[in-house]
């Protein structure tokens, strides 16, 4: 049956995850060459450019025809930048560094030539290429770790920044962590016999949208664990192979999504009514059709860019 290589094969394509958003990140890291100084060093280089960040939010430069998240050293002095904690990012193929810098300006402050705007709504609204919008989803994930992170969980002491933004010690006791990435599955189960899909939707979704299931893998799980607690716990279906298909940097703050396809070996649905406000079987047609629907005009699917929009569509054209 055509619908069984789903297990079977990488098809549709070798690597999904580069056809979400947020994947795009071509900077070297340069990680095993971090030290204390890289920051400082990054900044002495011409071209060097800066992210500026207003707690979780960017700060955009614009004007009625121009969108830019990159500042100049220099450009940031009325933001009120803390180069204390500045994050590096990497490097460009060109050798431009890439930097985040929190910036102290309260948003009633900010001049109208300035515009605020989380990750998602730079996805959403399509206001930055994928490249830029890459690099910001790893800003955002360190500037808020950093941020999250300035007291120790131990004795109390400050915890002071490290290797541009990738290590905290603390002061007093010496104690270390390292940024952290929560790792979320989001699966879409699948009827083999009757070719059908397991989508439901949360009472904040967007009018009509349906989804793939999604939760935390906790301390102690398996990526294939986690996927059948959390589809059983939220549909009440049983779950049997577990395949993964791709993944997706998500900035919210700090999450990677793990996408996978599931087998179901039950049908029968008992939903979670706090989780979800409806969950069901849908055919291949009808993800067709969603998929091609605007949010708000009936049944559709999450928007482009997101993983459940990628499991939901190469699950549609797997057969071609």
């Amino acid at each position: 049956m055509i619908s069984m290589k789903i297990f079977e094969t990488t098809a549709p394509h070798p690597e999904a995850s580069l056809l979400t958003a947020f994947s795009k990140n071509a900077l070297d890291r340069f990680a095993e060459k971090r030290t204390e100084e890289c920051v400082a060093d990054a900044l002495k280089i011409d071209g060097t450019h800066i992210f500026a960040f207003s707690g979780n939010r960017l700060v955009l430069k614009h004007d009625e025809q121009v969108i830019d998240p990159l500042f100049s050293a220099y450009e940031l002095a009325e933001l009120q930048p803390d180069f204390d904690n500045a994050v590096l990012l990497g490097y460009r193929e060109t050798g431009e560094p890439r930097i985040a810098v929190p910036v102290a300006v309260a948003e009633d402050q900010l001049a109208s030539h300035y515009k605020l705007a989380d990750a998602r709504t730079l996805y959403r609204d399509h206001l930055l290429d994928e490249e830029l919008l890459s690099e910001v989803a790893q800003a955002v994930s360190l500037t808020h770790w950093n941020a999250d992170n300035r007291f120790c969980g131990r004795c109390g002491g400050t915890m002071e920044l490290r290797i541009g933004g990738y290590k905290r010690i603390c002061a007093a006791c010496n104690h270390t962590i390292f940024p952290r990435t929560d790792p979320v599955v989001i699966m879409m189960t699948i009827d083999i016999e009757r070719d059908l899909c397991l989508l439901g939707r949360g009472a904040h979704f967007a009018p009509g949208m349906y989804s793939c299931l999604a939760g935390f893998v906790e301390p102690g799980e398996t990526i294939e664990q986690a996927v059948r607690r959390e589809t059983h716990e939220e549909s009440g279906v049983e779950i049997g192979r577990v395949r993964y298909h791709a993944s997706q940097p998500w900035p919210m703050p700090h999450t990677l999504m793990i996408g996978c396809y599931a087998e179901a070996l039950s049908f029968e649905i008992a939903r979670d009514e706090i989780e979800l406000e409806d969950c069901r079987w849908f055919t291949r047609a009808e993800v067709a059709t969603m998929l091609e629907t605007a949010t708000g005009e009936g049944f559709s699917a999450p928007p482009g860019g997101a993983i459940a929009h990628r499991l939901m569509r190469d699950w549609v054209e797997w057969p071609k």
